[in-house]
């Protein structure tokens, strides 16, 4: 329990510091994020044209080097699982931070990777999952708050596949919820809190859950998690800095990969399911815009938390009650959790 502390406090400490440094380094730069204009008929944000972005970059960076800092305490060690998991976690990362370069560099939202990203993307995920089902201990079964329930199992083959769709869909999921000063990050906080204690709960009954080196999976959540809560303090509405696709595809990336390392795979859409609100919104607006020949919209536009901000709603008012519905999310996910284990312990 003291290395989760360590770990969530180092990460907060370093978030803090480390967006303050990245604000006053950006600035001086003299370019920030582009803002699409009227011609998009979303709400006016035009406002914050010129805020510095990619501040993903000090969330990854203090959430990583606050796990590697919590290791010098006795009896954390690395596991396979966590260093394969950062590995994929950077590396999508990357191709946020590139595209994020280049929508700076060229003053243009939609960035180079526009048409291409998701593309990238798959392949990043499908190889990461390739990693973890050959190269370490994880359980190739069809899950929901363990392993063994429903315990259905499937070839390496077939859980490669599941497992890249599920690490695809949540990157994309934080990047579309990514729209609103501190929306993103405090729904991941949301999430990587669950985690922390699904991961920690798994420790404490390996009998149970069997996770592979929980104690480690549990002390990169809380890392995550306090770096995330250190960049909210620059993130809050009026927003300092954005997180920009650097950060929305490492956070998205992240939960999608504690999902299948904690065997928790189909409780994730109830963990995650504010941001599983946000990219729905935007299949059903995309799916009766086409099917309707292009003359008729679901919502005024999405995602759907511009789609309240159209309709009236200021835009803290959106945020908040949208962290309600995510903290409700999580509450339910984790009773979920309890629930069942009390029923696995024989206790109910």
């Amino acid at each position: 329990m003291t290395a989760l502390f360590i770990g969530g406090v180092l990460a907060f400490v370093l978030a803090l510091i480390g967006t303050r440094v990245t604000i006053r380094i950006f600035s001086r730069m003299g370019r920030g994020q582009p803002i699409l204009g009227k011609e998009d008929r979303g709400p006016e944000h035009e406002h914050k044209a010129g805020t510095p972005t990619m501040g993903g970059v000090a969330i990854l960076a203090a959430a990583i080097l606050a796990y590697v800092l919590t290791h010098f305490r006795r009896g954390v060690v690395f596991s396979d699982q966590a260093l394969i998991m950062i590995l994929g976690i950077v590396l999508l990362a990357a191709l946020g931070f590139l595209d994020d370069y280049v929508k700076v560099h060229r003053a243009r939202n939609r960035g180079i990777f526009w048409k291409t990203k998701g593309w990238l993307v798959l392949f990043v995920s499908a190889g990461i999952a390739t990693w973890l089902a050959l190269g370490t201990g994880v359980k190739t079964t069809l899950s929901f708050t363990r392993w063994d329930y429903p315990g259905w199992n499937m070839p390496v083959w077939l859980w490669v596949i599941w497992a890249t769709l599920i690490i695809f869909a949540t990157t994309h999921a934080v990047n579309v919820t990514d729209g609103l000063d501190g929306l993103a990050g405090g729904t991941g906080l949301f999430g990587f809190i669950a985690f922390t204690v699904i991961a920690f709960w798994g420790f404490r009954n390996p009998e149970i859950y069997q996770i592979v080196n929980p104690l480690d999976l549990a002390v990169l959540a809380v890392a995550f998690a306090g770096a995330c809560a250190g960049f909210l303090w620059w993130n809050a509405a009026p927003a300092r800095i954005f997180m920009g696709d650097v950060g929305a595809l490492g956070l998205g990336a992240a939960l999608g990969l504690f999902a299948l390392t904690t065997n928790t795979q189909l409780l994730l859409p109830i963990i995650a399911g504010l941001q599983v609100m946000e990219i729905g919104s935007v299949a059903l607006q995309m799916g009766v815009f086409r099917l309707s020949g292009r003359t008729r919209r679901l919502f005024r536009i999405s995602p759907i938390h511009h789609h309240f901000e159209m309709v009236g709603w200021p835009e803290t008012t959106v945020i908040i009650r949208f962290w309600v519905i995510s903290g409700i999310c999580v509450a339910a996910a984790l009773g979920f959790y309890y629930t069942d284990w009390l029923s696995a312990a024989g206790l109910r």
